[in-house]
């Protein structure tokens, strides 16, 4: 195992590309073992590909382009404008607002700080807000994509790590709704010092809420159709991306009538590279994890954690101490692919739910993306905004110790996670 991570590790410093570094890792494993044929890593990679769960993946990225092309989030920022915007921080509260919407949407952390980069960045910034301050807002809310459904990341630790993703999807939902509040009041505070927003402004009227409201339906309704499609049994989470698809195009085509054929082959065009860099990686991981399973590292990893740490908080706490200093330096889908098939074993040994873990994991590993030093969100925004990253880092502080506090509350009361799985999965 140690030749293993040293050779990925080094691919990694050299700047090989990450699915090239999985799966040469993995390669290795068959080329030095002298019981397994090269042939069957070959097969792992096949295997990897037969999975009915995985096209979850594809048509959700698919899905989340559509929409973006269908006008679905021009009518969420003008809803989220008129719910909000008379708060302090009001476009910085439209912000976290969005983010909790286009989660229900996009399901991608990086695309809807990109989106939000050019959507309600530069107002942000022509009405005052300072440019460090409106790329922590835009960054940091964008991980609440993380739990709210349809997250990738969520589809792929179910998969990986044989968890239900229905459950998961419920299990999302509270959480999500908890880092908006938690982000919100972040952003409240640090906007009520520095005098950001008008604090006086008018309240929306029930009127134009529910103008607003309606104009974005479509897009309102769909997580709700999401989940209730998964609980009804009408669809199964991978049939369900595939209606997203469906959906996306019909409102763009009927109901907003927006879509063109330009903005179709630019969706597929964009879902394509997304969808050709995830499902590369994925492969290359088959190798991989065989290799980490047959090597019995988690039961190791289990030995280690259980031998000398007997609470099932402390043993999760750990675990996720190690996961958000990881985070800092490798990207959040490598982190689920590679080490899922290890820590999903050990927190079921240690008694705790793999449901609560998953969204604890979730957060925590997309974290990263908002932190230095390869934080790809914060780089995404922080370039498109023209902000320092100095600036960036100082003014996101409020906030990741809302999430860092968020994620606390979440482990200690485990059933703000579990109670709506429990109550629509039993």
């Amino acid at each position: 195992m140690a030749l293993i991570a040293i050779v990925f590790l080094v691919l990694l410093v050299i700047g090989a590309p990450v699915a090239f570094a999985i799966g040469l890792s993995g390669f290795t494993f068959f080329l030095t073992s002298p019981v397994m044929p090269l042939s069957i890593g070959v097969q792992k990679i096949a295997t990897v590909s037969q999975s009915f769960p995985l096209l979850a993946v594809p048509f959700f990225v698919l899905a989340g382009h559509l929409m973006n092309e269908s006008d679905i989030t021009d009518r969420l920022f003008k809803f989220s404008r008129v719910a909000v915007s008379w708060m302090t921080g009001g476009l910085a509260q439209v912000s976290i607002i969005l983010s909790t919407l286009m989660g229900g949407v996009s399901g991608s952390a990086v695309a809807d700080a990109a989106m939000q980069s050019r959507v309600v960045g530069p107002q942000m910034i022509a009405q005052g807000y300072g440019k460090g301050y409106t790329s922590a807002v835009i960054a940091l809310s964008s991980l609440i994509t993380a739990t709210i459904p349809p997250s990738i990341g969520l589809i792929l630790y179910g998969y990986v790590g044989q968890v239900s993703i229905g459950r998961l999807f419920m299990a999302g939902i509270v959480p999500g709704l908890l880092m908006m509040i938690f982000l919100m009041v972040a952003a409240w505070l640090v906007a009520k010092r520095r005098n950001y927003g008008v604090a006086d402004a008018p309240k929306p009227t029930a009127g134009s809420l529910g103008r607003a409201a309606w104009q974005a339906k479509w897009a309102l309704l769909f997580p709700v159709l999401l989940i209730v499609s998964i609980r009804g049994g009408l669809f199964t989470p991978s049939e369900v991306g595939a209606f997203a698809v469906v959906y996306a195009l019909a409102v763009g085509l009927l109901a907003h009538r927006v879509m063109t054929w330009g903005r179709i082959m630019k969706a597929f065009g964009n879902a394509l590279s997304d969808i050709g860099m995830i499902m590369l990686i994925i492969l290359m991981s088959g190798m991989l994890g065989f290799a980490i399973i047959f090597l019995q590292v988690p039961q190791g990893v289990a030995s280690f954690l259980l031998g000398g740490l007997s609470n099932p908080v402390t043993i999760v706490a750990v675990i996720l101490i190690g996961l958000f200093i990881a985070g800092l330096f490798v990207e959040s889908t490598i982190l689920v692919l590679l080490l899922t098939p290890i820590l999903v074993p050990v927190v079921v040994k240690a008694g705790v739910d793999p449901v609560h873990f998953g969204i604890l994991m979730m957060t925590i590993v997309t974290l990263g993306s908002m932190t230095p030093p390869v934080g790809v969100a914060m780089y995404t925004v922080c370039s498109l905004l023209d902000t320092p990253v100095e600036d960036y880092v100082k003014d996101s502080l409020p906030f990741l110790l809302a999430i860092i506090l968020l994620v606390v509350v979440l482990l200690f009361v485990p059933e703000l996670v579990l109670f709506l799985p429990n109550l629509v999965f039993g």
